[in-house]
């Protein structure tokens, strides 16, 4: 079984930019789809996006677009989370998420493994 830890928050100020990083252990991604998720203060946890190592492809949400990517490094072990133009809005625990199907989903139910969460304060 994969193991993920997710690193990389911080206090940030807003218009600024994060770089988040889902690291795995215990194995590296194969064909496994990983997503983003966030969850705010007083809030749902709510998926942002994510990545499929079975063909590389990426998916966001639509509100997200343009200022939010994913991206891989080349030992499959690290999936990473940019998040550009920040605003306070965006503070919230994050969380990436794991599963040997390669799909990607919004919908947290979709994966198995799960990292612990890392912090993202944007102040204003």
């Amino acid at each position: 079984d994969v193991q993920l830890q997710a690193s990389g928050g911080g206090l940030v100020q807003a218009g600024g930019s994060l770089r988040l990083s889902c690291t795995a252990s215990g194995s590296t991604f194969d064909q496994h789809g990983v997503g983003w998720f966030r969850q705010a203060p007083g809030k749902e946890r709510v998926g942002l996006g994510g990545l499929s190592f079975y063909d590389g492809s990426t998916y966001f949400a639509p509100s997200l677009k343009g200022r939010f990517t994913v991206s891989a490094d080349n030992d499959r072990n690290t999936v990473f989370l940019q998040m550009n133009s920040l605003t306070p809005e965006d503070t919230a625990v994050y969380y990436c998420a794991a599963d040997v199907r390669p799909a990607i989903s919004l919908k947290d139910g979709t994966y198995n493994y799960w990292g612990q969460g890392t912090l993202v304060t944007v102040s204003s």
